[in-house]
């Protein structure tokens, strides 16, 4: 008899917890209302608690039903998502970002008449979902908001994401692609110069090196930082100079320093 509750003890605890919610679940006013007006072609339905009444929670009823996607009433206990998320009443379920074509994001880029249609940031393999949500949103306000990913290696952009970037994912153009390394001698033929992002005190200093012209900034991973046939592609290794010993800035971090310092050298 003991050993079956020990064995029943570990089934439960194989579970996962309720206290995560769900990747392709987002909630609250704002974040259902931005991503409804920027991307509805992401959320496949709305969950609206019964009883919750009020101007804003009517407009996103409203602006669903006229876009076709289905808003369900249910109570309180069926949102979805944990007690201790504030969802304000309304939840989406999202499907898969409408990512771009790459000839797609090269025509925009080459539509937007201002200093950040000269700003592409490459994303190599970037696992974590919360890194990568705060990347896109350190993205967005630097002004890159054209991003390109690796499809293989790289997690895809779920509501877990989508809630890190704190909206930043419905108004960025971002493509997917399966060769990182033949992108990159694309984007060369377009013009853009190449800055490869490492962790090594040997390359140059970001503080130290000169950005012209249309700029690309790649990224690696989490762990192990840019493939070594992506790495062969960039024109230049740039590094962000620490006192500490050890490296310490994880790719969210790095990221968003590389992008702001390019960023205030064009004001």
């Amino acid at each position: 008899m003991e050993r079956k509750k020990k064995e029943a003890g570990a089934i439960r605890n194989t579970r996962p917890s309720v206290d995560e919610p769900p990747d392709d679940l987002l909630w609250g006013i704002n974040a259902v209302w931005e991503a409804l007006s920027q991307n509805p072609g992401g959320i496949s339905e709305i969950f609206v608690q019964e009883g919750k009444a009020g101007a804003r929670l009517q407009q996103i009823i409203d602006l669903a039903k006229e876009r076709a996607i289905v808003v369900r009433f249910v109570d309180a206990a069926r949102m979805r998502v944990p007690h201790h998320c504030r969802h304000q009443g309304v939840v989406a379920r999202q499907t898969e970002a409408q990512l771009i074509p790459l000839e797609d994001l090269l025509a925009s880029l080459g539509s937007v008449k201002a200093p950040a249609a000269s700003r592409l940031l490459v994303l190599d393999s970037i696992q974590d979902p919360r890194n990568l949500g705060s990347i896109l949103r350190s993205a967005l306000a630097a002004g890159f908001s054209h991003v390109i990913m690796t499809r293989e290696r790289s997690v895809p952009i779920t509501g877990t994401v989508a809630r890190t970037s704190a909206g930043a994912v419905a108004h960025l153009q971002i493509c997917q692609v399966a060769n990182l390394s033949e992108t990159i001698k694309i984007l060369k033929e377009h013009g853009f110069w190449i800055y490869g992002a490492v962790a090594e005190s040997e390359v140059a200093s970001l503080y130290a090196t000169e950005f012209s012209g249309p700029i690309c900034v790649v990224i690696g991973s989490e762990g192990k930082g840019i493939r070594p046939l992506v790495r062969k592609q960039c024109d230049f290794l740039v590094t962000i100079p620490m006192r500490a010993s050890f490296n310490s800035l994880n790719a969210s971090v790095a990221a968003a320093i590389i992008m702001f310092e390019i960023d205030r050298r064009s004001n």
